[in-house]
């Protein structure tokens, strides 16, 4: 009984430290979605026009590409905790800057800071927990990156709807001294302050410790992550056997016959490029103007949006329930198998889309297919390829190289991510059902790459990885 108590106790402990982690994938949920509430705002307060607006909305992502980058050498430099602070305090002064900007030149360099910052968290969240998570339970502690994100989308809505609410229903509208849009983008700062707040308060990695020789602190983490069941003294050896047959790491220890890189790093590139050609961001980023496209009123597209964020959390708990226990791979192949039809349908649909005296409309019964097709392809993402990626960027790569090669795979889905982002508009205008197919072939190819490269890292130790 006592030793059931005490198992209960530690995993409780590794649950809090491992969502104090995950707060950063908050922050990126959160100001990813939050910026489309006061993309108006901006566009009227500088009276600027949509490729100025457009170009200040994705340049975060071009940030977070180089905060994932270099998020790596940091956390291996600085230790993960402290990388965390540091980028918590970039965020949260990010945020206030973005709050109180002079020109539209000067928004957009605060929000390439808060990109970077998010980008640094991103690389950091996944690492953190893959190394404090005990093996039976990381699958599960590891979607907690995901969920955090799906979570700050929705609650950034509802500050959103608030805010705007308070102002009169107009973001441009006065609220004290600021127009409502400008609070929005400082709310930003007091989840990037409680994120500092539990940095500050959650023990260091325990690999890393044990990478710096400090054995002794290393021990007392992993007795409180791992339970009084765990002999320490193997596990410490187990650590320091691998941290001396692998060489220091850095980014010139990813180089490999591939290209220039490792089998390896380059799988965690794929991954992640595939999480995002898929067209995910395009639900969250342009779904009240992608509903609006093919006839559906604002109201109703606002409501649709709303739903699909619900459905992402649920989709995210799925998985949380299921990655442990069915393992990494199935999921993955799950989700491209369901997005690869739901998205062709959803292309079928939109090609019914007519214009008929200047307005667009979706007749039925292409209209609620599409809305279903849309939504289950949310489903389908939410419950694979959100949280799988993420799980497997923080437990894939040798223990080594971990860090630096989680940058690289992070920075490439920035990347790809600010390439959806940036190119749905047009291509949108052009031709959205030939768009929404190509989603889907992204969707299928994600399927035979997944048979064919990606290895099940279920119930194995980061030791073990090679």
């Amino acid at each position: 009984m006592a030793s059931h108590a005490a198992r209960h106790e530690h995993l409780g402990h590794v649950v809090f430290i491992t969502a104090a982690a995950a707060i950063g994938g908050f922050l990126f949920g959160y100001d990813s979605s939050v910026i489309n509430g006061a993309v108006v705002g901006i566009q009227r307060y500088f009276q600027v026009g949509a490729v100025e607006t457009g170009f200040v909305v994705a340049i975060a992502l071009l940030g977070s590409a180089v905060g994932a980058w270099v998020g790596g050498g940091l956390a291996d430099r600085w230790g993960r905790t402290r990388s965390m602070q540091f980028a918590a305090l970039l965020f949260a002064v990010s945020s206030i800057g973005q709050m109180l900007p002079f020109a539209i030149w000067d928004l957009a360099a605060w929000r390439v800071i808060a990109g970077f910052a998010i980008g640094m968290a991103s690389v950091l969240g996944p690492a953190y927990i893959a190394e404090v998570a005990p093996a039976a339970y990381r699958g599960r502690l590891g979607s907690f990156q995901q969920l955090a994100i799906v979570l700050g989308i929705a609650v950034s809505q509802l500050v959103n709807f608030v805010v705007a609410s308070f102002a009169g229903g107009s973001v441009n509208s006065p609220l004290g001294a600021l127009q409502a849009w400008q609070w929005m983008l400082g709310a930003c700062a007091v989840p990037a302050l409680l994120y500092l707040l539990f940095a500050l308060n959650i023990p260091e990695s325990p690999r890393y410790l044990v990478m710096r020789g400090r054995t002794e602190r290393a021990r007392e983490v992993l007795a409180e992550v791992e339970g009084g069941e765990v002999d320490l003294d193997d596990r410490i050896a187990e650590i320091q056997h691998v941290l001396r047959t692998e060489r220091v790491p850095g980014l010139g220890e990813l180089r490999g016959p591939a290209l220039g890189l490792l089998p390896i790093v380059w799988v965690g590139i794929i991954l992640s490029v595939f999480q995002q050609f898929v067209g995910i961001n395009v639900i969250f980023y342009y779904s009240t103007v992608l509903w609006q496209s093919v006839g559906i009123t604002q109201s109703n597209s606002l409501l649709i949006s709303f739903s699909s964020s619900v459905i992402n959390i649920i989709g995210t708990f799925v998985a949380i329930a299921l990655v442990d226990r069915i393992g990494r791979r199935p999921l993955l192949l799950i989700g491209s198998a369901g997005m690869a039809v739901s998205l062709g349908t959803a292309a079928w649909a939109f090609s019914a889309s007519r214009k008929v005296g200047g307005v667009v409309t979706l007749p039925p019964p292409e209209g609620p297919i599409a809305l279903v097709a849309a939504n289950l392809f949310v489903l389908f993402f939410a419950l694979s390829w959100g949280v799988v990626v993420w799980v497997l960027l923080g437990e894939m790569f040798p223990n080594r190289i971990r860090a630096a090669a989680l940058g690289v795979a992070a920075a490439a889905q920035w990347i790809a991510n600010w390439a959806i982002t940036v190119s749905f508009p047009a291509l949108a205008e052009w031709n959205l059902t030939l768009t929404y197919a190509g989603y889907a072939c992204f969707a299928l190819l994600s399927f035979l790459f997944v048979t064919r490269r990606v290895k099940e890292t279920k119930g194995r130790r980061l030791e073990e990885m090679g």
